[in-house]
C-alpha cells in the first residue's frame, strides 16, 4: 500500500471511530478497517455496551478473507484480556499480514505489548499515520488513563470584551443557537458537566444534553456548593432518576440541608476544602476513580476561576460573540482575585478556529495541558495525580 492509500484507509477508520462517540466511554473510541486487494472487506467500531473491540467486528464481518490482509486501526490492538480477550491475538489467528495501526494504547496494560505481539508473530506494523487525528479521538481516555484525572475541558460563552453577563445579571443569551447546540455536542462527548451553585441558583438551568444522537452513558451533572445552598426545587432534579446529579460540598455543611437534597435524589459527597471553597482537584480525583474520563466545566465565573488557579484546565473553548456589553460591574467570564501579574497568568496555545453562527469558537490549550493531543511540547516528567490504582483499573 502507498503512503496516500494508507492515510486514505485510515481516515475511514477514523471516520467509524467517530461513531463510537458518546458510546464507548469508558474506553476508548477506536475504529477498524480491513483491507485486501484494495477492496474493504471489513469494518468495526467500539460501543461499550457491544463489548467487542472496532478489530473484532471488522474481523467477523471479514471473515476468512481477513486472511493475508492489511488493517488499520486508530489505536493499538489490546494484548491483555478485559472484558474481551486480547485483540491482537485475534489478529494473529486471522493471518492478517500487515497492521497500521494510528497510536500506541497509553494505557500501561497495553503500551507497545500488542504491536509487539504482531511483530513476533511476523505481521508487519506501521504506526503513526493519522496520529494528531487520532489523538483527538482518544483524548479524554489517554488523560484518564495515565493520570487518573478525567480530562477537563472549559467551555465559556462571552462577548467580545469577555464578560458572561451585564451588571444586572443578564446573560441569555449572549451567543448563538448554534453556540448552544456545539455545547450539547460538548455534552454528547464528555462524561460530566461540572457547574457551581452560583449558576444554579442565578439561572436554574436543566444541565442535560438534548442533543439528536442518543448519549449512551448519563451524562453526570455535578455542582460544586460549598454550603449546600443548592434549592431542592431546582430543574436538576427533575431528571435526576435518568441524569446523575453529584452534589460536592465542605465537610461541615449542614446536614439539614444535605438530608433534603439526598431526598430529591441527589448524592451529596463532601470533599476536603481549599480557601472556603470546595478543592476542585479533590472532586477531580473522586470523579476520576468513578470512571469518569471527561468533564465538562461550564462555570461560573468563580468556578472558571478556581479551576484556572490551581492549573486544572485541558482544553477550553472561548465561545466569543460579536457584541460588547462593558461597565465595570460586569460580570467576567474568569472571576475571583486575578492573577497578581503578567508572568504568572497562564499562557494558551490557540489549536482551532471555528465559526458557530456568528460567534468565533477558540479552542486553546493552556501550557499546563496533560492532553495528548496539546500543541504544547510534552512533558517529560509523567503528570501530577497519576495513580497506580486509577492505571491499572483502566480497562479497554
Amino acid at each position: 500500500m502507498s503512503q496516500v492509500e494508507d492515510s486514505r484507509f485510515m481516515r475511514r477508520a477514523l471516520g467509524l471511530a467517530r461513531r463510537g462517540v458518546g458510546e464507548a466511554s469508558p474506553n476508548p473510541t477506536v475504529g477498524c478497517v480491513i483491507v485486501r486487494d484494495g477492496e474493504i472487506i471489513g469494518e468495526g467500531w467500539h460501543a461499550y455496551e457491544a463489548r467487542d473491540h472496532a478489530e473484532i467486528r471488522a474481523l467477523d464481518a471479514a471473515g476468512p478473507r481477513a486472511h493475508g490482509a492489511t488493517v488499520y486501526v486508530t489505536l493499538e490492538p489490546c494484548a491483555h484480556r478485559g472484558r474481551t480477550g486480547p485483540c491482537a491475538e485475534a489478529l494473529v489467528r486471522a493471518g492478517v499480514r500487515r497492521v497500521v495501526a494510528a497510536l500506541v494504547d497509553p494505557n500501561t496494560r497495553v503500551h507497545g505489548r500488542g504491536l509487539e505481539r504482531l511483530r513476533r508473530a511476523g505481521i508487519e506494523v506501521e504506526l503513526g499515520v493519522c496520529a494528531s487525528e487520532a489523538q483527538r479521538l482518544v483524548e479524554a481516555f489517554a488523560c484518564h488513563v495515565t493520570t487518573g484525572l478525567p480530562l477537563v475541558v472549559g467551555k465559556v460563552g462571552m462577548s467580545l470584551d469577555g464578560r458572561i453577563a451585564t451588571a444586572s445579571g443578564a446573560s441569555r443569551w449572549i451567543t448563538s443557537p448554534d453556540a448552544l447546540r456545539f455545547g450539547q455536542r460538548l455534552r454528547f462527548e464528555l462524561d460530566a458537566l461540572v457547574v457551581g451553585v452560583g449558576t444554579v441558583r442565578a439561572d436554574d438551568p436543566a444541565l442535560t444534553y438534548r442533543g439528536r444522537r442518543q448519549k449512551v452513558r448519563p451524562l453526570v451533572r455535578v455542582v460544586l456548593d460549598s454550603h449546600l445552598r443548592t434549592p431542592p426545587r431546582a430543574r436538576i432534579f427533575e431528571t435526576v432518576a435518568s441524569t446523575p446529579v453529584l452534589i460536592f460540598c465542605r465537610p461541615r455543611a449542614p446536614a439539614r440541608r444535605r438530608k433534603a437534597l439526598e431526598a430529591r435524589g441527589a448524592e451529596v459527597v463532601p470533599v476536603p476544602s481549599l480557601g472556603g471553597r470546595v478543592d476542585p482537584r479533590r472532586v477531580l480525583e473522586l470523579l476520576g476513580k468513578r470512571r469518569i474520563l471527561g468533564v465538562l466545566v461550564e462555570g461560573g465565573s468563580a468556578i472558571h476561576w478556581s479551576f484556572a488557579a490551581a492549573e486544572l484546565y485541558d482544553k477550553f473553548y472561548f465561545i466569543v460573540a460579536p457584541l460588547v456589553l462593558g461597565g465595570a460591574r460586569a460580570l467576567p467570564a474568569f472571576g475571583g482575585e486575578g492573577f497578581p501579574n503578567i508572568a504568572e497568568a497562564p499562557r494558551f496555545r490557540i489549536a482551532r478556529r471555528f465559526r458557530a453562527g456568528p460567534d468565533t469558537v477558540l479552542e486553546a490549550y493552556p501550557s499546563y495541558s496533560r492532553s495528548i493531543a496539546s500543541p504544547w511540547p510534552r512533558r517529560e516528567t509523567a503528570p501530577s495525580g497519576a495513580t497506580a490504582t486509577a492505571r491499572a483499573s483502566a480497562r479497554r
